[in-house]
């Protein structure tokens, strides 16, 4: 089984990313602070908040399971942001 500090790396990661692809198209499409981008940055901010809350949980009754649910809500997620950024127009 993955580790609790490889689950956090892997949240950090994909939600960090998806925040620097924000940056990167209001970059690129001259949208600086765009209100489309800033909803996008505020939902993974929010996502990262919850699944972290998560993690950190203690006295849990089945570890496996909880963790497994966290990484698949991670990727339900990660999903739903990327296509909203995938949605922002040029």
């Amino acid at each position: 089984m993955p580790s609790i500090r490889d689950l956090k790396k892997d949240i950090n990661f994909v939600l960090g990313d998806i925040i620097e692809a924000v940056y990167i198209w209001e970059a690129g499409s001259g949208n600086k602070e765009s209100e489309e981008g800033t909803v996008i940055i505020d939902e993974a901010i929010e996502v990262y908040d919850n699944l972290m809350n998560k993690v950190n949980q203690k006295k849990l009754e089945d570890n496996k399971s909880h963790f497994k649910a966290i990484r698949t809500e991670l990727e339900e997620k990660a999903t739903k942001l990327v296509e909203q950024l995938n949605n922002l127009e040029a």
